[in-house]
This record gives structure tokens, C-alpha cells and sequence, in this order.
């Protein structure tokens, strides 16, 4: 046996099964929960602790990402739900009725994102429809963390145990 099929029976290349998968999926939620709405969480606290110059730096950051945001929202935002719409749909269809591994860990990593972009459009439409005093910006932008921190928890824990079944059943099957 050679050195190549050696390290590839050691480390099997599906993706529930695979280190990188896991890491990409830690990765993807940790981004998530720290980046809110564009900006850094640490920024907030900062900001909160501080007032100030930092205040008005995370009010600055703040105005210029939710306008981003919006203008996304307002001038393609149907066609970004479309062709998500399109994807996610595919990636289902591909992962649970042709059984496409890798169809169905990108669906289980993609899924919960758009929840968090959706949420992330409705949380930044809320702040810019009407002027917030920076208390009010402190508690919608940790409301905000705190659903998305939420939907990543339920999101890891169903990817989780999918991925157990998964490793489970095709180990089961023997291979």
C-alpha cells in the first residue's frame, strides 16, 4: 500500500467527516456572531464603556454599513432572494433526494445565513428609519447578536447531528 492511499483511508474526504468542513462551519458562525451588521461587537462595547470618540465612530461605521446594506436590500434585494431562493433549493433537492453529501452540508451551512441576512436587513432597516438615541442602537445591536448567536447554535446542533448520522450510517453501510 503506498503513502497516498494510506492518508486518504485515514482521512476520508466526505464532508461531514471532514476536519475542514467543521472548521469552516466554526469559522462561518464566529463571523457572524462577532461582525453585527458590519461592524465589530468589541466596537460596540467600546463604544458603550467609553462614549465619546468611540461613540461616534461605531455611530459613523454603523450609518455607512446599514446604508450599504439597505441600498442592497432596496436596489437587488429581489434578486439576491431569487437566486438564494435557487441555491438553497437546489442544494436541498441535490442533498435529500439524490443524496449529495456535499449538497447537503453547504444547505445546512447556507440556511441559517440567509435567516441571519434577513434578520440583518430587518434590524438595519429598523435603525435607519428612525433616529436612536445610542442606548436604544447599544440594545437593538445586541438583540441582534444575540438571534444570531441563537440561529448559529441551533444551526450547529442540527448540522452536528446530521453529520453523526451521516458518519454513523455510511460507516454502518461499510463505506
Amino acid at each position: 500500500m503506498d503513502w497516498y492511499s494510506t492518508v486518504f483511508e485515514l482521512i476520508d474526504m466526505r464532508s461531514f467527516s471532514n476536519l475542514w468542513f467543521w472548521i469552516a462551519l466554526a469559522v462561518v458562525w464566529s463571523t457572524a456572531s462577532h461582525w453585527v451588521l458590519g461592524v465589530p461587537f468589541d466596537m460596540v462595547g467600546r463604544a458603550r464603556r467609553k462614549g465619546g470618540q468611540a461613540a461616534e465612530d461605531l455611530t459613523d461605521l454603523l450609518r455607512i454599513y446599514t446604508s450599504r446594506l439597505l441600498y442592497i436590500a432596496d436596489e437587488a434585494g429581489l434578486w439576491v432572494i431569487a437566486s438564494g431562493a435557487f441555491f438553497l433549493t437546489g442544494f436541498a433537492v441535490l442533498g435529500w433526494v439524490y443524496w449529495v453529501e456535499i449538497a447537503q452540508a453547504l444547505f445546512l451551512l447556507a440556511f441559517p445565513m440567509s435567516l441571519v441576512s434577513l434578520l440583518s436587513v430587518h434590524t438595519a432597516r429598523a435603525l435607519h428609519e428612525k433616529d436612536h438615541d445610542l442606548e436604544a442602537v447599544y440594545k437593538r445591536l445586541g438583540r441582534h447578536r444575540l438571534m444570531v448567536q441563537g440561529i448559529g447554535m441551533v444551526s450547529i446542533f442540527i448540522t452536528a447531528m446530521w453529520g453523526m448520522y451521516m458518519n454513523l450510517s455510511v460507516g454502518a453501510l461499510g463505506g
